[in-house]
């Protein structure tokens, strides 16, 4: 299930949650939209359908309650009480309750089958306690906001509440917006899914309705939110790279920082990129434009997330650096990519940073990855680097063989939560994709 906030009333909410919904839909699909807002209800005259039935009704005496009815029950009830939307055949419109309806918002949306259909609930404006029942019971957030002062600063408000509830956020969307401001794109893990353009009728404008797919095409393909994970150490945070996550247990324990070793010509990027999956990623360029990196992301045939990607160039890239440290989430993930550009800074101010990084790491229960292209002559620090790190991954080609994947072997030489000795990982690059092969249960 997922939630479409922002604390700003018309910033766009309830047509962003209907242009979703019916994108959804568009799909092939099921979605439908439910609106949770007792107070001032709209969702039904924006989406041109009639009030009644509300949410209401899945709590009415001849229905079973939430706790009697199994989740595809509830979800089969709650799409007979849907209105069909005018627009899409497959999207379904559900009206908030009456105020003196007192049906049970969340108790409703914690009992949704989202397997059998995509729900998209329309939050209250505002940060009351009636957000809090959406906000916790989504399995994402959507943080919707305009260009103007007052509608972002009302989105960050959203977004504590959101983080402060543990409510994955997926990202943001701008209305009537032709570029994205500057104090929004200075959000860390809140990537903008996408840009609305203004128009007088958004729900059928061809412009506002491609705007809404690719939304979705954003979502399905880089923040699926029903992935099932392997059950693992939950105080581990996975790698996104399967068969490292299994080789170590489940993943890395939090406040790691790992050094990832590679050849130029490795292709090692791709596994930066699978990295981003599990969690938010804050994503720091060294040497690529920030669209570049993104262009780069997009068309890997890997399981990504979606990264806030930051580019730090130039005399002040160390300062940049630790300013943009301070600024990452709880339980987030860091990559530098590559780290030559830091290591080649006065050392003792390289080492500050390092010992910052690790503090920073272990305080946010986050870890970070270190990109270390080999090269004939390293950086003047690239010792203080392998000595700083928890871990050292060394990706190395292993001999090719007469297939199409070239085969690789992540030998992991340090790695201070396991003194046992190095441990190699298999791996195959086949068409720039990073294929997991079981690891070999005799390397030690």
């Amino acid at each position: 299930m997922i939630a479409i906030a922002g604390s700003k009333g018309g910033c766009g909410k309830t047509v962003t949650t209907i242009g979703l919904t019916e994108a959804f839909a568009r799909t092939g699909m099921a979605s439908v939209a439910i609106d949770a807002d007792r107070q001032l209800p709209n969702l039904h005259v924006t989406a041109g359908v009639d009030r009644e039935p509300t949410l209401a009704a899945l709590e009415s005496a001849d229905r079973p309650t939430a706790s009697e009815a199994s989740t595809t029950e509830r979800t089969t009830e709650l799409q007979s009480i849907a209105h069909q939307s005018p627009r899409a055949s497959n999207a379904g419109i559900v009206p908030a309750p009456m105020p003196s309806e007192r049906g049970a918002i969340e108790s409703v949306l914690e009992t949704l089958d989202t397997e059998t259909v995509q729900p998209f609930v329309d939050c209250p404006s505002g940060a009351g306690p009636d957000v809090v029942e959406p906000l916790s019971a989504a399995d994402g957030v959507i943080v919707v906001t305009t260009a103007t002062e007052r509608s972002i600063s009302a989105a960050e408000t959203t977004i504590e509440m959101a983080r402060r509830l543990e409510a994955p956020i997926l990202g943001a969307v701008l209305n009537r917006c032709e570029t994205v401001p500057e104090a929004v794109d200075s959000w860390i893990d809140v990537p903008v899914l996408g840009l609305v353009p203004e128009t007088e009728t958004p729900l059928t404008d061809e412009s506002t309705q491609q705007a809404y797919g690719d939304i979705i095409e954003t979502l399905q393909t880089r923040n699926a939110t029903n992935r099932t994970p392997p059950e693992y150490d939950d105080a581990l945070c996975q790698t996104g790279i399967s068969t490292l996550d299994h080789n170590l247990g489940g993943g890395l324990a939090p406040g790691t920082v790992v050094a990832l070793s590679a050849p130029p010509a490795s292709q090692s990027e791709q596994l930066l990129y699978q990295m981003t999956a599990p969690r938010g990623t804050l994503y720091l360029s060294t040497e690529r434009s920030v669209a570049n990196v993104r262009r780069a992301i997009a068309s890997t045939t890997v399981e990504t997330g979606t990264p806030t990607i930051r580019s730090v160039e130039g005399k002040d890239t160390l300062k940049n650096a630790t300013e943009l440290l301070e600024k990452l989430p709880d339980g987030a993930t860091l990559i530098v990519d590559p780290i030559a550009e830091l290591e080649r800074h006065d050392r003792s101010t390289y080492v500050s940073f390092l010992n910052s990084l690790k503090e920073r790491m272990v305080e946010n229960e986050s870890i970070a990855v270190l990109h270390c292209l080999t090269a004939p002559e390293p950086p003047n620090n690239r010792t203080a680097t392998i000595h700083a790190v928890d871990a050292v991954f060394d990706l190395q080609p292993a001999t090719a063989d007469s297939g199409t994947a070239i085969e690789y072997e992540l030998s992991i030489r340090k790695f201070r939560a396991d003194s046992a000795g190095t441990k190699t990982v298999e791996l195959a690059f086949g068409d720039s994709r990073p294929m997991a092969i079981e690891p070999n249960p005799e390397t030690t």
